[in-house]
């Protein structure tokens, strides 16, 4: 089993769970359809920036 030489100082170990917060995921609004999805990624409709890209099954 290892073992740790020398303590970790408070600081560091600061530093080391630097990031472990959990971000906020950041969301937009499509233009065309007003649904919110995740910045960067097509709405559920398959819209992206105002253009029908991906043919759902609902086929809107």
């Amino acid at each position: 089993m290892a073992v740790q030489q020398n303590k970790k100082s408070p600081s560091k170990r600061g530093m080391h769970r630097a990031h472990d917060f959990i971000k906020p995921s950041f969301l937009a609004v499509e233009p065309t359809t007003g649904e919110t999805h995740r910045r960067h990624h097509i709405s559920p409709s398959g819209y992206y920036r105002g253009k029908k890209v991906v043919e759902t099954k609902a086929g809107e």
